[in-house]
């Protein structure tokens, strides 16, 4: 049988579907890359907001204008059984929430599609606006030799840079009587040369454990990047979100990993909008950035999702969301200029991590910034790399090895 797939969302989403197309491969089945030519597709949905349920949906429809479809991720649980139709069907949570069944004993026959390892389903949290917590249900964490088993497949492979990703990876381990460090030095302890980016974790969550993470970080493997949400910096909306953390808890993990890695990238996500925000409360997210300059800000839109609290809650008018929106651009241009201005010049060692435009290649720094590399070289080189210039949200450079 001839298997297309695509995946959307975040890379947990992502890691998912790849190990379970690799799933569909160790059948015997091949995997081709146009639509029409399949026998079935997979398609790895997101469900983060509207507009991207209203992206799956239709792409799940013009998907089944070619053969059978498989609905996997967040939409899956949420849209449920009104998505089947002759040619569509839907794997739920159920089967995705028993890792046994479906991607745990998978051998990454074709690596290059994994883009993440998935270490835990589930969320231990309830945010009032999220849908994600309802789609994945409650936290369930893979055995560290499960993840070690398909990374060292990886690494056999080629594969330099690993990925480990969930909801909240901060939360990893805690149904079975484990911690996030604890995974970190088990996977950082397997011999090769590679490096390892942890995907986002909560702050309800880190705060438990950023002594003992910090400590597994200064790992040379380690890229040190840190993604942690704090969608507002006002006590009162996190209240109203049911975030489970102060402000003054998001600024404490960020304060002890700055002063233990000084010169790492730092990622954040906003939600603005928000019903119960004014403009007190966006004045307070913005002195927040202000204090911890994050390299990384991503910004949503609050967009109410059925099936969770906030559903019946309105968004602010869109001429507030823009100018928000905008303000919040600037400062983090300004950020990024400041910050990139004063590695001109420097020498960084980067893994070469993938192909960019053109002739053009984009590696990695220790910091997990990205560095866009006119020279000749392949993926999963390292070199040495004099950083030359910026342009918007990556830095440019030339290897001197």
């Amino acid at each position: 049988m001839k298997i297309y797939f695509e995946a959307y969302g975040c890379t947990l989403n992502q890691g998912e579907t790849a190990l379970y197309v690799n799933k569909l491969l160790n059948e015997g089945n091949t995997l081709v890359s146009n639509p029409k030519e399949a026998d079935l597709s997979i398609i790895g949905t997101c469900a983060v907001i509207k507009k991207t349920e209203d992206h799956m949906m239709a792409r799940i429809q013009n998907l089944s204008r070619f053969g059978k479809v498989e609905v996997i991720g967040c939409l899956a649980p949420v849209k449920g059984k009104t998505m089947v139709e002759d040619n569509v069907s839907v794997i739920e949570k159920d089967r995705f929430r028993s890792f046994q069944e479906v991607i745990d004993e998978v051998s990454p026959v074709n690596a290059e599609i994994v883009s993440g390892i998935p270490i835990n389903q589930g969320c231990t949290g309830k945010c009032n606006f999220c849908v994600s917590h309802i789609a994945r249900g409650k936290l369930v964490s893979r055995k560290p030799e499960k993840i070690a088993g398909q990374i060292k497949i990886l690494l056999q492979r080629g594969i330099k840079e690993i990925k480990i990703t969930s909801l909240d990876t901060a939360a990893y381990g805690k149904d079975i009587g484990l911690r996030l460090p604890h995974l970190i030095r088990t996977i950082t302890e397997i011999g090769d040369d590679f490096r390892l980016r942890v995907g986002m974790m909560e702050p309800k969550n880190t705060l438990e454990i950023v002594d003992d993470l910090i400590s597994a970080y200064r790992s040379e493997k380690v890229f040190k990047f840190l993604h942690l949400p704090v969608q507002s910096g006002d006590d009162y909306v996190l209240e109203v979100m049911n975030r489970e953390y102060t402000v003054s808890d998001f600024i404490r993990i960020t304060g002890k990993f700055r002063e233990a890695f000084p010169d790492s990238t730092l990622s954040t996500d906003l939600i603005i909008g928000y019903y119960a925000e004014n403009d007190d409360s966006f004045e307070k997210t913005v002195q927040l950035i202000e204090k911890i300059r994050p390299e990384i800000i991503n910004v949503t839109k609050f967009s109410p999702r059925e099936l969770t609290a906030d559903f019946e809650k309105r968004p602010k008018p869109t001429n507030i969301l823009k100018e928000q929106d905008r303000m919040i651009a600037d400062m983090h241009k300004e950020i990024l200029q400041e910050k990139f201005s004063n590695l001109i010049g420097k020498t960084e060692f980067v893994l070469i991590t993938e192909n960019g435009k053109g002739r053009s290649m984009i590696g990695r720094d220790h910091a997990y910034r990205p560095i866009v590399i006119m020279d000749k070289t392949r993926k999963f080189e390292f070199h040495q790399v004099e950083i030359t210039g910026f342009e918007n949200t990556s830095l440019i450079g030339r290897i001197i090895d």
